[in-house]
């Protein structure tokens, strides 16, 4: 006989309610939340023809892993749509309990994507990092409060940097606050190295995951941002369209509609916060950035300002992200030399392999014209560097959409998005460049 079960996860407890077909309950309970009860629970009152509900929680996908293997289904819904859809004037765990098992009868319970073993172990990792830079955040607001109450000003614009810490050291202070300095010195201490740490860990996983070396060929993204958003999308054929990810993220304007009225406010900001916030920061160094984003960018600060086109850039970044790694394919419109670097020294942090390009002293292939003072300069096109780190080629602006080339060419950037997809070579002349001929 199939059963609907739902469980109201809680820190200590769980509430369960089980209803049959008809949404007669049958029975109503509750036990510890630990693995011992669970397991015990799940092998001798739950059967494989059972489906069972429970919201989203910080323990959630720990009981869902250990219930999984002796029931038919396990679904795991969104808490704030499910308010949404059984508000209810007396609410206890018992009701929502029962809520959650008759909405499940009913296939009506709006149901999350469960994430697999990677996706959770990114997320975990991620917010973790976010956790720590809010402790380093906090620790150096208190260290300027503790300068600022003293009328201690200092000489050095970071106080935090070598030579600041330096100063912090031996700035004179009555004998408290120099203790009560010298402990958030400590904690800062404690706090850089467990990030440095983490990172390391990051950098590892970063290399070794196609999809983030393809999202840090994206300017402004590094290893960090690929990390954050990599966990927030999981499997991307989950999603339709680049407008979905967006929305996923809550990087679209909402929307009221009544009547003949429509307003557009500002963004929803659903979805992970984390990933939204570091795409925003990511989309700051697009103002400097030659390519489409950065002509997107330039276009939209001109006419409606810097904060507008700083969120929409967001948005069409990972709309961006989203075809890349639909299409297996870095983008198309990297600077060569800064991605280079931006690869170079993920794969160094991961592997410790460096590469040199030039030949060592002493060794064959050194170039006719050594020691003059005149000699080439040459920079790698787009599909040279891609390749020496293993990355998918590019699509060449010939075998590019016609819409696509029709937005180079209305922005001026054919001949731009050809020299980075080309090698160049320049003339050096007693320190000097020459022009290209």
């Amino acid at each position: 006989m199939t059963r609907y079960i739902g469980m109201d996860v809680h820190k200590r407890q769980i509430t369960i309610c089980i209803v049959d077909r008809k949404g007669k309950v049958l029975k109503r309970s509750r036990c510890a939340c630990t693995r011992e009860t669970l397991e015990k629970l799940a092998g001798t009152q739950f059967t494989k023809q059972d489906h069972v509900a429970l919201e989203t929680t910080t323990n959630a996908w720990a009981v869902a892993d250990l219930i999984r293997p002796h029931v038919a289904r396990v679904v795991v819904s969104n808490p704030v749509k499910t308010r949404i859809i059984a508000e209810a004037k007396i609410k206890t765990d018992t009701v929502d309990a029962e809520v959650l098992a008759q909405l499940l009868r009913c296939d009506y319970l709006p149901e999350v994507w469960a994430p697999d073993a990677n996706t959770r172990l990114l997320r975990r990792l991620s917010s973790r990092r976010a956790g720590l830079v809010a402790d380093r955040i906090a620790t150096k607001n208190r260290v300027h409060s503790l300068m600022g109450g003293q009328l201690i000003h200092a000489p050095f614009r970071d106080i935090f940097g070598p030579r600041g810490r330096r100063w912090l050291e031996t700035v004179e202070m009555p004998a408290d606050q120099r203790s009560v300095l010298n402990l958030d010195l400590r904690i800062l201490d404690a706090v850089n190295r467990e990030i440095a740490l983490l990172d390391e860990q990051l950098k590892i996983l970063a290399y070794h995951d196609d999809r983030m070396r393809l999202l840090v060929t994206l300017p402004g993204i590094d290893y960090v941002v690929a990390v954050v958003l990599t966990g927030a999308l999981g499997d991307i054929s989950r999603f339709r369209d680049g407008d979905h990810v967006a929305s996923y993220l809550g990087l679209v304007p909402s929307t009221r509609q009544s009547g003949d009225h429509c307003y557009h406010g500002p963004i929803t900001k659903r979805g992970r916060s984390q990933a939204r916030w570091m795409l925003i920061q990511a989309a700051q160094h697009l103002a400097r950035t030659h390519g489409p984003l950065g002509a997107f960018f330039r276009r939209l600060a001109r006419r409606k300002g810097h904060s507008i086109a700083v969120v929409a850039a967001a948005r069409k970044m990972v709309t961006i992200a989203f075809l890349m790694l639909k299409n297996n394919e870095p983008y198309r419109y990297a600077v060569p030399l800064p991605t280079r670097g931006k690869l170079g020294r993920l794969r160094i942090a991961a592997t410790g392999e460096r590469r040199h390009a030039k030949p060592a002293l002493g060794k064959k292939g050194r170039p006719a014209n050594y020691g003059s003072k005149v000699h080439q300069v040459r920079w790698p096109g787009l599909a040279e560097v891609y390749a020496g780190e293993g990355l998918p080629p590019v699509t060449t602006i010939e075998a590019l959409p016609p819409g696509e080339r029709q937005m180079l060419d209305r922005e001026s950037l054919t001949e731009t998005a050809r020299k980075m997809q080309s090698p160049r070579r320049r003339i050096r002349k007693d320190g000097h460049l020459l022009p290209e001929s």
